[in-house]
């Protein structure tokens, strides 16, 4: 019987680990407003939603000082999700007849991506914002590409067209609105969608959402919706791989905007800030 194949994406910045690279790069340079100017550029629809680290790296006197070695100590710094070797190891064995090529698409930079994921993740699995330097001083000279908004969903095409795997068997996981545009794409195509984050406009989009500090989590919908594993089945698995499944609460979550009559807005309910649509 012939296996089926499947590409999983993920994310990376918060969805295989738990730190922002913007905010440990910030962090270690001694930035302390990174978050205002993101905000800032969201404001403006200046870049793409991901791609600010990338801009403020290229265009803020602050950050032109970031070089290659900053980069790969940032990346040595995130504090990645556990278990992400046992996923790989999960995919790349195949369950039940079903195979798994997993790669990373992040508008994070590349040189932080391989460098939190040296060992885990082969480099030709990761799709990251590569930068050219300067030759002489060391400075980002250009971008070769960024994988945000819709290079996302470009990114993710290209893997389909040259792995052959049709629309209906991609997954893809991510956390925020930088993967709102993929999301969408994916879900046109029939595929699985798995949200990380409870954001307000990725949870609406996402199929699945699950909450979880251990990577291995985004196998539940994998499992659940792909294979048609029970609960039972899936406890079993894991235990079988040496990992057992403590707590699995399922909630329902309501996102509420109430309003006295035509007035303004009293208090948003059960949501977290709303993050501003990506545009160019």
């Amino acid at each position: 019987m012939a296996r089926k194949h499947y590409l999983l994406v993920s994310d990376f910045d918060q969805t295989l680990s738990f730190n922002d690279s913007g905010h440990v790069m910030s962090d270690m340079l001694g930035i302390n407003d990174f978050g205002e100017r993101v905000a800032g550029l969201s404001r403006l629809n200046l870049v793409q939603s991901g791609a600010e680290l990338t801009y403020l790296i290229l265009h803020d006197p602050e950050f032109r000082r970031v070089r290659r070695s900053d980069l790969v100590e940032v990346g040595r710094r995130i504090r990645l999700k556990r278990n992400i070797p046992l996923l790989t190891s999960f995919l790349e064995n195949g369950i039940d007849g079903h195979c798994f090529d997993f790669y990373v698409v992040s508008a994070a930079p590349e040189d932080v991506v391989h460098s939190a994921l040296a060992g885990i993740v082969p480099p030709e699995r990761i799709i990251a914002t590569r930068f050219v330097y300067d030759e002489h001083t060391g400075e980002v000279a250009s971008i070769a590409r960024v994988p945000a908004g819709y290079g996302k969903v470009a990114a993710v095409d290209e893997l389909r067209d040259r792995l052959g795997v049709p629309g209906d068997r991609i997954v893809y996981v991510g956390d925020g609105s930088s993967d709102i545009h993929v999301m969408l794409h994916v879900n046109r195509c029939d595929g699985l969608t798995i949200a990380a984050s409870e954001a307000r406009f990725i949870a609406r989009i996402a199929q699945r959402t699950v909450m979880s500090d251990d990577a291995l989590s985004v196998l539940i919908p994998v499992l659940e919706d792909i294979l048609g594993y029970s609960r039972n089945q899936i406890r079993a698995l894991f235990e079988h791989h040496g990992v057992l499944i403590q707590e699995w609460d399922r909630v329902r979550t309501d996102w509420l905007t109430i309003r006295e009559g035509a007035g303004e807005v009293l208090t948003p309910v059960s949501s977290p800030a709303l993050a501003q649509l990506p545009a160019w």
